[in-house]
């Protein structure tokens, strides 16, 4: 195989990783408070340069000092879009919309690693029923939403009413009498990039991150009101048609050099 048959190969498949990127971005148009996610490519060639100065990577090399060959494109990060989606009346006291970009709830999640709190823009939210005769509010999959001091959001049974005002305060009703119960622990994503998702629309934090990725915000929210995805379907089809054509461009290009080495070995023989 040569290098323009290794190049168009290493593309190919991380072309391939864009197109699945994408084919997830619309299988969750529809889902509440969806992020689209956007790859962004590299040039391997850049890797190669910087390990220039790398003595272990600079083993049995080919070219002169100074001189790089590349070999394809990688996809180098995915971008996680935090902005507002539309937002859909409901009616239900239950469904809570965040107002500002970046923005997001947190959850509690059992992890293989033990309790992790990770992170949703997923309104659409649930009382369910304790043991102990308490109720407590939990994310459509039944994970804890967590308040402002990072504790499960839990009140006793016996009330008429629960609401959630604009600045994320939970007021129950109780014998006629109304008092602050709770707020919501709303929190702001200063680094989206450095954001992990984990599946059913949630996001954590790596283990390797630096501190500030997330912090506490005031935010503001809306009762009886969901948040659509974010997904711009124009451009998710547009982006695909773009990386079709680069994956054809590339699959074109290792049959033409297919084409080439059996020319060659024919003039040999």
């Amino acid at each position: 195989m040569n290098l323009s048959m290794m190049q168009a190969s290493n593309t190919m498949g991380q072309l391939q990783h864009k197109l699945d990127l994408i084919g997830n971005n619309l299988a969750n148009t529809n889902t509440p408070g969806y992020k689209s996610r956007q790859a962004d490519f590299a040039s391997l060639l850049t890797q190669q340069i910087n390990n220039q100065f790398d003595e272990e990577a600079e083993v049995n090399r080919l070219t002169p000092d100074g001189i790089r060959i590349g070999s394809g494109a990688k996809l180098a990060h995915t971008n996680i879009d935090l902005t507002q989606g539309t937002m859909q009346a409901t009616g239900r006291g239950m469904d809570i919309a965040l107002l500002e970009d970046h923005h997001l709830f947190q959850l509690q999640t059992e992890t293989e690693n033990g309790v992790e709190t990770q992170y949703t823009r997923s309104g659409n939210l649930y009382l369910s029923p304790l043991d102990n005769g308490e109720m407590m509010l939990t994310a459509s999959n039944g994970s804890p939403i967590l308040d402002n001091n990072g504790e499960p959001l839990t009140f006793a049974a016996n009330f008429q009413d629960l609401q959630v005002r604009e600045d994320g305060a939970i007021v129950v009703l109780r014998d006629g009498e109304e008092a602050v119960e709770g707020q919501l622990g709303i929190v702001e994503a200063v680094r989206p990039r450095m954001l992990e998702a984990t599946g059913e629309n949630r996001f954590r934090v790596p283990d390797e991150a630096v501190d500030g990725v997330i912090v506490e915000a005031d935010g503001q929210v809306r009762a009886g009101t969901l948040e659509s995805s974010n997904v711009d379907i124009a451009k998710q089809m547009t982006d695909m048609q773009n990386a079709q054509r680069a994956y054809s461009f590339n699959s074109r290009s290792i049959s033409t050099g297919d084409e080439m080495m059996g020319l060659v070995n024919q003039l040999r023989s």
